[in-house]
């Protein structure tokens, strides 16, 4: 018992990591179809559209559409070599989503632990409880989940350029070209790849001012690293850089803020970041580095040691943190977004307020940086303050309710079904998709591809269940199927102002959408409406070779828009009722 306790006591980060991991493996394990998984840019979109990547046998494919809004080139959708991607090749939709969720944890883990190896060497075992503390708490944090990876292989990326730029000669640093050239397997260039080439090549101009010579091998890392993205995501630089087809992406109405507007854009994501990349660094790193940098930096004052104040580790990283959210804010600015946009015409509609997408990495970055400080006073108590912070910070993005924390919400649900008796108004994974109750209806009308909607649900989950839809939600779409679209919805449209510049101005949801205002696709377990009249042009759905609707709705004004209701489908499995009509 003395020896365990003893080694409990040492090791007490490994038990600690290890036994939170292995909760959520049990919960995933326990429910997993009955999982509560985040449906928002996720459920409603890649997981989706992998499934009808995987269904029409197309992740390799070449000069083929999937049905989808009408009929998509492939080449719009993922990249078969995208690490993420590929379990959904080659595992069913529930468990590649669980093991891409483990992918990210891990990567997150193992990238920021080697990282802190690679940087302070024989002295990493006394840093290592920090290491494997903050670095799980940076893999678990709920990001977008189809790029998780990419958000937590970023110190992977840094460790590879520092075994590039530290390699003994050419010769040993090949190797490192070799994975660097690799590394667009687990990132993804819309998202990380344009900003990384960006930080790099900044890098190459300060490197080059620091060590008063050209930094070779960091530029030919900048060319392979490039390669590496057009080799991987060949088919989104061929959609970027030779397709004429105007897109959606060219009428995106983007926001034009003040400056007041702008700045305090910037400090809402400097606070609580985005929801794509929610981290909870506003409970315990924010705080913590605040103190810190007051504290560090006066102490530089008081010592009159001026010039390090421009070198402190500390201070440049959150001086890059700020720079982020600055860039985040300035998006909004229309002049600045012009200017950009005059310069490189392809950028139009490009989001290059994505740069907020690299504080995760960095908030936690910064967290370690000073935790170290606090190790490296060798007092008991400030190394006790760190552990507990460092733990704090673990505990949180496991537990607090992010956007992205399908932990949290499976717990939530379930244990509200245990307690109450009754389910919550959300639906799990297996009821969002309903797939028993598809299958009933494609065999009872003996379905055969023919064009459909949806109505009162995301067309996701036609598409999940094999049925082509002229509708659905990518941000990449040609502007002329926008404006036959809109002649669909026009009637409803016309009813409904904030859903006319919803889709006017942005457009990626090209949806059925109700005519009195009310939000007919969230994903509840009841959906009641107080208009149930569908305002649609059947003349232009027709135009369209549209076939069926199928809506969770009973269409009050069926019979005056000369549509007939087919049958009435129900399934104990699902929480849907689905009417569907035939025009």
């Amino acid at each position: 018992m003395n020896k365990f306790l003893k080694s409990v006591k040492k090791l007490w980060y490994l038990y600690l990591v290890e036994l939170l991991i292995f909760v959520q493996c049990v919960v995933f394990l326990i429910y997993r179809d009955n999982s509560y998984i985040a449906v928002h840019d996720n459920l409603d979109l890649f997981v989706a559209h992998l499934r009808v990547m995987k269904l029409n046998d197309a992740f390799f494919a070449h000069g083929t559409e999937l049905p989808i809004v009408g009929g998509l080139d492939r080449d719009v959708f993922g990249s078969e070599f995208s690490l993420y991607n590929i379990m959904y090749y080659l595992f069913p939709g529930i468990a590649a989503y669980f093991i891409g969720y483990a992918l990210k944890v891990l990567t997150g883990l193992m990238s920021f632990t080697l990282l802190i190896k690679d940087i302070y060497k024989e002295d990493y075992r006394r840093y290592k409880p920090l290491a494997w503390v903050i670095g799980t708490a940076f893999g678990m944090i709920p990001v977008f989940p189809a790029y998780g990876i990419a958000f937590t292989s970023v110190p992977l990326l840094i460790f590879i350029l520092r075994k590039i730029y530290f390699a003994n000669d050419l010769k040993a640093g090949i190797r490192w070209y070799v994975a660097l050239f690799a590394y667009p397997v687990l990132s993804y260039f819309s998202y990380h790849g344009f900003f990384i080439l960006g930080y790099m090549t900044i890098a190459v101009v300060v490197l080059w001012v620091k060590d008063k010579r050209f930094p070779g091998r960091i530029f030919a890392g900048l060319i392979i690293l490039s390669l590496g993205y057009m080799t991987f995501e060949y088919r989104l630089f061929g959609a970027m850089l030779f397709s004429d087809t105007e897109t959606i992406r060219n009428s995106m109405v983007i926001s034009s803020l003040s400056l007041k507007e702008v700045f305090k854009l910037a400090g809402e994501g400097f606070l609580n970041s985005q929801f794509h990349c929610q981290d909870s660094h506003m409970y315990v790193a924010l705080p913590i580095s605040l103190i810190a940098i007051i504290f560090i930096n006066i102490r530089y004052c008081i010592k009159r040691e001026f010039k390090h104040i421009l070198t402190d580790p500390v201070n440049l990283v959150f001086l890059w943190i700020v720079g982020n959210a600055l860039i985040y804010g300035f998006y909004n600015y229309e002049p600045l977004r012009s200017f950009v946009e005059t310069l490189v015409p392809k950028l139009k509609g490009f989001q290059f307020d994505r740069t907020l997408f690299f504080n995760p990495f960095l908030w936690y970055a910064l967290l370690f940086l000073i935790c170290k400080r606090m190790y490296d006073t060798n007092l008991r108590s400030w190394v006790t303050i760190a552990g507990i912070a460092s733990v704090f910070a673990l505990l949180i993005v496991m537990f607090e309710p992010q956007v992205y924390n399908d932990f949290y919400y499976t717990c939530y649900n379930q244990a509200y079904r245990i307690i109450k008796h009754k389910d919550t108004s959300t639906v799990n994974y297996r009821e969002f998709y309903s797939e028993n109750l598809f299958k009933q209806i494609r065999a009872d009308i003996d379905y055969d591809g023919e064009w459909s909607v949806a109505y009162g649900m995301h067309p996701a989950i036609l598409e999940y269940n094999g049925i082509s839809t002229l509708d659905g939600y990518i941000g990449m779409y040609t502007e002329e199927y926008k404006g036959k679209w809109r002649a669909v919805i026009a009637p409803a449209l016309n009813r409904s102002p904030e859903f006319k510049t919803y889709f006017d101005e942005w457009g990626p949801r090209a949806y059925v959408f109700s005519g009195s205002g009310e939000n007919t696709y969230a994903p509840l377990r009841t959906l009641k409406l107080n208009d149930n009249n569908l305002y649609i042009s059947i003349p232009a759905l027709k135009a369209l070779d549209c076939r069926y609707i199928f809506s969770r709705v009973e269409v009050a004004n069926a019979d005056e828009l000369g549509i007939t209701l087919k049958g009435v489908y129900e399934d104990s499995d699902s929480p849907y009722v689905i009417y569907l009509y035939e025009l």
